[in-house]
């Protein structure tokens, strides 16, 4: 079972209407800031869940996507074409004082979703007049909603979600390497931790690591031997110490991020790797060192131990994990007693794993819908 965490998907935003502020030269090019309007305005009502539309005329007007999140993924593939031309035609005539005022003018808003104040339950928007400060805000987002789109397939289509996982990753890669490279210019000193890189690369990392964690269960399923379940899971916990590395640096940067989202890194980082301990203890067990497969289930419960989280959701899968794993141990303790009495070894004398890592991300290539737009200046 994956720990949960949905909280990178609970951004908030103001509306913004295109038309009202961008003098259009031509119909042409006030119906496309209409349309990039009405698109924004979907995407906005249904993450700040303001829509009055029933759930059956959403599944109509969807094309009868079932769930939440399909629909407010093919909300954002309509709206992200449409404003990344935005952003190309106002970039060819940046250097016009008229263009800057009307960016101004629009007034973009955001409430983080993993700010420490979104935690408190406490909205804060924060504004910067700058189009990338959008297309950051919603391309987070986008790679949050792929995220939960795979969490809920997990249950039955354990393929479809490793996929969507990549792709979320993807989606984070590009975000922290391509976009917000080129905002950094116009940032203060105060803005929400979804526009630092060291965040989004975070994010990459805990999506190849639920991405691999999916993968694992498929090949539980398929009766993989217990010594390279061992090392797969130690591969997830090896991702996580990567995002640990990277959260530091977030957490220097970014003095407001919520302390959950490093919790949430940290927790999945040590259930993973007692899950590859329970393997390894298996594995040893088979091949003759019962002795030795016992220190490592003693070892291992009691780092875990010292891990266990406080929200109640995931302190009950840690719960359920070790209850599994100390009743492996009571089992070879016992069969250890009464039949091969092996010395059990503690600290340097027990094996080391090397993890393996066998997921990628699925590049994501931004598309844009090549419209000409002409500009009353």
């Amino acid at each position: 079972m994956l720990l949960r965490y949905s909280d990178p998907v609970k951004l908030k935003t103001k509306k913004i209407v295109f038309e009202e502020v961008f003098a259009a030269s031509d119909s042409c090019t006030l119906e496309q800031l209409k349309e990039l309007s009405s698109n924004r305005r979907l995407m906005e009502d249904s993450i700040n869940e303001s829509s009055s539309i029933t759930d059956s005329i959403a599944r109509e007007m969807s094309g009868g996507l079932t769930t939440h999140s399909q629909r407010v993924i093919h909300k954002l593939d309509q709206y992200l074409p449409l404003l990344e031309n935005l952003i190309f035609h106002v970039d060819k005539v940046s250097s016009n004082f008229q263009i800057v005022q009307w960016t101004s003018d629009l007034r973009i808003r955001w409430a983080s979703a993993l700010s420490s104040s979104s935690f408190l339950k406490v909205l804060k928007y924060f504004q910067i007049d700058n189009l990338r400060f959008e297309l950051g805000m919603t391309i987070f987002l986008y790679g949050a909603i792929l995220r939960q789109r795979a969490l809920e397939l997990l249950p039955i289509d354990l393929v479809q979600s490793t996929t969507l996982f990549r792709e979320a990753a993807g989606v984070y890669h590009h975000l922290a390497h391509e976009v917000l490279p080129s905002l950094q210019p116009s940032l203060t000193v105060e803005r929400p931790p979804e526009l630092f890189a060291s965040v989004s690369s975070v994010m990459r990392l805990i999506c190849l690591a639920e991405a691999q964690a999916v993968t694992i269960r498929k090949a539980e399923e398929k009766g993989t031997t217990v010594g390279l379940l061992a090392k797969l899971h130690h591969g997830v916990a090896e991702l996580l110490d990567e995002a640990t590395v990277v959260s530091y640096t977030a957490t220097r940067e970014c003095k407001t991020i919520c302390s959950r989202f490093m919790e949430f890194v940290s927790c999945c980082r040590a259930l993973h790797e007692l899950r590859s301990q329970k393997y390894l203890a298996e594995s040893l067990k088979t091949a003759g060192q019962l002795g030795v497969s016992i220190g490592v289930l003693r070892l291992a419960l009691v780092d875990v131990r010292r891990k266990i989280p406080g929200k109640e959701s995931w302190k009950s899968v840690f719960n359920n994990e070790m209850d599994d794993v100390a009743e492996l141990l009571r089992k070879f303790e016992h069969e250890n007693t009464f039949i091969w009495n092996e010395k059990v070894p503690s600290g340097n004398e027990l094996p080391m794993l090397v993890g393996n890592k066998i997921v990628s991300i699925i590049p994501y290539h931004p598309k844009r819908w090549e419209r000409e737009l002409v500009f009353k200046i």
